[in-house]
Parts: structure tokens; C-alpha cells; sequence
């Protein structure tokens, strides 16, 4: 399994951003498709995570700004970031928790990162 991300860049504060990853491979069945960051210094924290049947659970500082989605077909999840802050600027990283077929136990994937950057 690669997830590959994109969208990450530059943008000014109040300004908007969008980042999707798209996982590949076969013979799996996605569970759980979530965005994590890390800024400098910070540990990796969740952002936002949507499960295989649609329940969002969202970092309570991105609440009602940043919206997850994901495409069941394409195996993509997508993060759309609204009104971003400087204190979004991290290192983004999705993450796929899936079950190969016959197998029960859940394993997890990263992507290789994506940077957003926002200025004040």
C-alpha cells in the first residue's frame, strides 16, 4: 500500500487550502482514512479522521473550519482547510488504517507528508 499526498503550499491566514491522498494497491479494505500534523517542536496530533461509514471526529481546534471527505471508489481522503490560522502550519500526513482480505487485524499506513505553511 502508497498513499500519495498533495496540496500542501503556501497561503495567508483567512485563506483556504485543500489536501487530498490517494491510497493504492489492492486486496485490502479501508477502515479508517484520517489527516494528522506535526509542527516543529509539537508531537503528531490528529486533525480530522473519517471512518468507512462516514463518522467524522474532528480536532476541536479545526472544528467548523477544516472538513474531511473521503471517495470509497478512488481509496482517496481529502481535507478541506478553511479560514487557516499561522497555527496551522505543520507538516500534514494522512493515515489509513486498513485489513487485508482474510485478515482481521487492523494496519496502518502514512503518507510521506505534505507542508502548509500560513502567513499571518
Amino acid at each position: 500500500v502508497q498513499l500519495q499526498a498533495s496540496g500542501g503550499g503556501s497561503v495567508q491566514s483567512g485563506g483556504s487550502l485543500r489536501l487530498s491522498c490517494a491510497a493504492s494497491g489492492n486486496g485490502f479494505i479501508i477502515d479508517v482514512m484520517g489527516w494528522y500534523r506535526q509542527a516543529p517542536e509539537n508531537q503528531r496530533e490528529l486533525v480530522a479522521s473519517i471512518t468507512s461509514s462516514g463518522v467524522t471526529n474532528y480536532a476541536e481546534s479545526v472544528e467548523g473550519r477544516f472538513f474531511i471527505s473521503r471517495d470509497y471508489a478512488k481509496k482517496t481522503v481529502s481535507l478541506q482547510m478553511h479560514n487557516v490560522k499561522p497555527e496551522d502550519t505543520a507538516v500534514y500526513y494522512c493515515n489509513v488504517g486498513l485489513r487485508y482480505y482474510g485478515r482481521t487485524n487492523i494496519r496502518n499506513y502514512w503518507g510521506q507528508g505534505t507542508l502548509v505553511t500560513v502567513s499571518s
